[in-house]
């Protein structure tokens, strides 16, 4: 039988703490008040005395109120039934459906064992050009959309779960205001794709803990879809609500903070969740696609800073498209070779082009006469950021590499491109 603890030693907001012996860190408990029964979440242990985060906070609680540790972590129901669900970040309908008690798995476990883990050698085809054709997403890979507040990242992500060719979506809402929650739910039911997806989200107005849960809850499902052969895609949004999160209880609990306020273990934090990728030798897989909000555009923010080291590569999302110089995926060079035999060639040679128009939109915006190729860059870079990087543009791979022809084609002529001539034989359009 569970031993109910009925004194609290202290409440500091939503954190509370406990004297209690044989208790483990992530052990879930029950606190039961005036107000109601809330669970809460150990986050600190110092000999006999537990701290407890409690998911419905602080108010209304008194010293008197009991404690009921449950001797387990925090879990989640797995099965079919849970695609097209909404859930909030304790793992509770938020969608007015049933609630699922059925096959409870553990969250927050170890990552995946490299024995069993395979090159990453398959690519995930999106629709979108700036991605498939520039900057390939890779299965198994783990990559930062680096953004600031104001650009269509949540538009962006809905984009990619609609049209990615995957098994499962997980979506994972962090800090999310309700309109947005509201716009990934009606975007991904009216363009089909809710049926495959598995939604988590966080608000702002629920408690800072279920925003610590979100990525957990969302990469242990995405587990278990893998290990069912099933290629799942984790899309997650905000991970610099998350480290807020952490930093918010950190506080909260006096701990020595780091760099701009931030919790030591930031690093560490995050890597337990981005690791997680994977592709199974035997199985399916897992990918992550995760925003990471750059408050200032400042990207030695602690948060931007630590991912970049544990992430393989990013895409810059700025002025509502995918930057092409700030924007690398490191893993494309395994996939891109396999797809088209012209597809390095003009991924690269658009870029260069791309790069010099860049150059002349800065001298013509510093009065210097436009030459006739200064005038053939104009017009190549306006075409390109209306046909490719423009986020609303939905063709599949193939389609962008012979639209990456005809632009060439009624921009330049063959020698000016700088492209090998066997290929120009072969594509030129």
């Amino acid at each position: 039988m569970k031993k109910i603890y009925s004194k609290i030693e202290s409440i500091t907001g939503s954190v509370i703490t406990v004297r209690a012996k044989d208790i483990h860190y992530n052990e879930l408990a029950v606190v039961e008040t005036a107000f109601g029964v809330s669970l809460a979440e150990v986050n600190r242990l110092e000999g006999d005395l537990v701290a407890l985060q409690v998911f419905a906070g602080g108010r209304g609680i008194s010293t008197g109120d009991s404690v009921q540790f449950l001797g387990h972590p925090m879990q989640v129901s797995f099965s079919e039934n849970l695609m097209g669900r909404v859930f909030t970040g304790s793992g509770k309908p938020r969608d007015n459906g049933p609630e699922l008690h059925e096959n409870l798995i553990e969250i927050g476990g170890p990552s995946v064992n490299p024995a069993v883990r395979i090159v990453p050698r398959q690519m995930i085809r999106t629709g979108i050009p700036m991605i498939d054709l520039f900057n390939s997403l890779v299965v198994s890979q783990k990559l930062p959309i680096f953004s600031i507040s104001g650009e269509p990242y949540n538009e962006l992500l809905a984009r990619i779960a609609m049209q990615a060719e995957v098994d499962v979506i997980i979506l994972g809402g962090m800090g999310l205001k309700f309109d947005d929650y509201l716009f990934f739910k009606d975007t991904l039911e009216q363009g089909g794709a809710l049926s495959k997806t598995v939604m988590f989200v966080h608000t702002a107005s629920d408690p800072t803990v279920e925003c610590l849960m979100v990525p957990d809850l969302s990469l242990a499902v995405a587990e278990q879809f893998a290990l069912q052969n099933k290629n799942v895609l984790v899309l997650l949004t905000d991970m610099t609500s998350f480290a807020d999160s952490l930093k918010e209880i950190a506080i909260s609990q006096d701990q020595v903070p780091s760099n701009r306020g931030y919790p030591g273990d930031l690093y560490s934090q995050l890597a337990s969740r981005y690791e997680k990728a994977v592709d199974f030798e035997t199985a399916g897989s897992i990918t992550i696609l995760a925003v990471t909000t750059m408050p200032g555009d400042d990207v030695t923010h602690p948060v931007p800073d630590n991912t970049g080291y544990i992430t393989e590569g990013q895409y810059y999302l700025k002025g509502g498209r995918i930057e092409p110089f700030g924007s690398l995926s490191r893993l494309k060079q395994q996939v891109n070779g396999d797809t088209r035999k012209d597809h390095r060639a003009i991924m690269d040679g658009m870029i260069k082009l791309y790069s010099y128009y860049k150059d002349t939109l800065e001298k013509k915006s510093m009065g210097f006469v436009m030459s006739a190729w200064d005038e053939k860059l104009l017009k190549y870079g306006a075409r390109f950021e209306k046909d490719m990087m423009d986020l609303s543009v939905n063709i599949p791979l193939e389609r962008a590499l012979d639209l990456g022809w005809e632009i060439l084609s009624d921009c330049f002529t063959p020698e000016e491109t700088g492209l090998r001539t066997e290929l120009i034989q072969e594509f030129w359009k």
